[in-house]
Formats: C-alpha cells, structure tokens, sequence
C-alpha cells in the first residue's frame, strides 16, 4: 500500500507539474521575439559563438520532444520550438544547446550521464524482471534467499536513482549556460528574458519529481529488504 501511495502522490505531482510546463510554454509562445529569430535560428546562432561546428540542428516530431544527442552530435527540436519566434522556442531551443557546449567543453557532470546510461538501461531490465519474478513465484525456482533478492532490488534501483540524481546538474548548468548566453547576446528582451527563465525554470522541477520519486521509492525498497519483514 505505501508503495502504491508513493506512485500516486508523485503521480499527481509530476502531472500538475507537466501541465503547468505545457501551459507555461503554450502562454510564453504566443508573445512574438522582438529580435525576431526561430528556435533554429537561436540554436545555429548559439552553437557558432561557442566555436561549435559539428553539429547539426535538427527538427523531430512530438511536443516538448526536444534532446540533444551526444551520439551523433545533434541538437533535435519539436516543429513549435524550431519554427518558433518566441521566448518559450528560445529557452528550449538555448538550453538543448546548452548540452552541446557541455559535450563540446567536456562536462563532467554530462560525461558521468552518458557513462551511466547503458547501466541504468540494463538495471531496469534486471529490476523489471525480479518484480515480475516475484509476482509469479518464479524467483522460488532460483531459490533465491530473501536478501539476495533485496540486493538486487536495492542495487537495481539505486543505479537508477543515482542516474536521476545525476541528470539534475546537467540540466540546470544546460539552463544557466543557455540563460547567460541569450542575455550577454541580447537576443531577449528583459520581459522576454523572465519568460524564458520562468520556462526553464518549470522545465527542470519535472527532473526534480523524477529524481524526489525514485529516492523516495528506493527508500521504500530498502525499508522492505533490509528494515524487517514486519
């Protein structure tokens, strides 16, 4: 039951914070940029300052779809933030950049990220399978004892925690480079620059829920395992 409680409350939180992120971007894009350039433009823009030229800006379908992906050094942006000329395109378009001067500049912080992320992918597979397991009594065939199980559990997630830990400075330093850079190059407004520091400031508390959520769940877990059967 508490398990159950910690989804749903962190449930709630992280759609009223998704919603309020979508209603923010959908208000901030409907005041036009006085400087007048798209997200595409912001982002070519923005990577040749920083004396980055190998990588490419592209545009993805979907809504708040927009990464970048160090793997083949692309800056992908929705249609809304590409083609936008507003402060919301500009904040995403900036902080997607923002990513690509980290990988440029060596970030520790990205370099950790990207290091963790084939072992995140393989603990969530080796969790999912010891909860189904255990759902079925399969884990009975192993003859696994209790505390083996609780160290896979236990360890399964604490990797993932750890990634989201992680994941919190690599966006927040994507924001403050991207916030500096469109400021220092005036391409807002003082208005414009609260709409896009208010933007990205919504932005990020989506990775904070993400990150309290699977603290708290992991605490859970470790309360379970290895806190007393009782």
């Amino acid at each position: 039951m508490l398990l159950i409680l910690i989804v749903v409350v962190f449930g709630i939180l992280g759609f009223v914070i998704s919603r309020k992120l979508k209603n923010k971007f959908k208000k901030y894009s409907q005041t036009a940029l006085e400087a007048n350039l798209s997200g595409k433009e912001i982002a070519e823009l923005m990577l040749a300052d920083h004396g980055i030229h190998n990588v490419a800006v592209n545009c993805v379908e979907g809504k708040l779809t927009d990464h970048y992906n160090p793997q083949n050094k692309t800056v992908n942006l929705s249609p809304d933030v590409y083609y936008g000329r507003n402060a919301a395109a500009t904040a995403v378009a900036a902080h997607e950049c923002g990513h690509a001067v980290q990988h440029a500049r060596s970030y520790a912080w990205l370099g950790l990220r990207s290091a963790m992320v084939p072992i995140q992918n393989i603990s969530g597979k080796i969790l999912n399978f010891v909860l189904i397991a255990s759902l079925f009594g399969g884990l009975a065939l192993f003859n696994l004892p209790w505390e083996m199980v609780g160290v896979i559990v236990v360890g399964s997630y604490g990797v993932i925690t750890l990634f989201t830990l992680v994941t919190l400075p690599v966006e927040f330093d994507a924001s403050r480079r991207a916030l500096a850079w469109v400021k220092e190059r005036n391409i807002v407004t003082p208005s414009e620059y609260e709409m896009s520091k208010d933007s990205l400031k919504w932005a990020a508390m989506t990775y904070v829920v993400a990150a309290m959520a699977s603290l708290t769940t992991l605490a859970y877990y470790a309360m379970i395992f290895f806190g007393g059967r009782d």
